[in-house]
């Protein structure tokens, strides 16, 4: 199973009209961390997908790729 977090992360976040900064300070990190979440250098915490899913208003299990939306 592929995990598609960082590309399901950008597609969202573009679909709500949020640059990566207004996304970062949305949820209380830095630019440069969601841009790493997107070009899959590092991956969020459980707590940060908690609150990226709610944002989004999807499933965390969508927002990682386990499911399709």
């Amino acid at each position: 199973m592929e995990m598609r977090f960082a590309e399901n992360l950008k597609i969202l976040r573009t679909e709500k009209n949020l640059s990566q900064a207004a996304l970062a300070k949305e949820i209380g990190v830095t630019q440069q961390c969601v841009s790493e979440w997107e070009q899959k250098k590092t991956e969020p915490t459980l707590s940060y997908l908690w609150l990226l899913a709610d944002l989004f208003s999807v499933p965390i299990d969508v927002l990682c790729g386990r499911e399709e939306w």
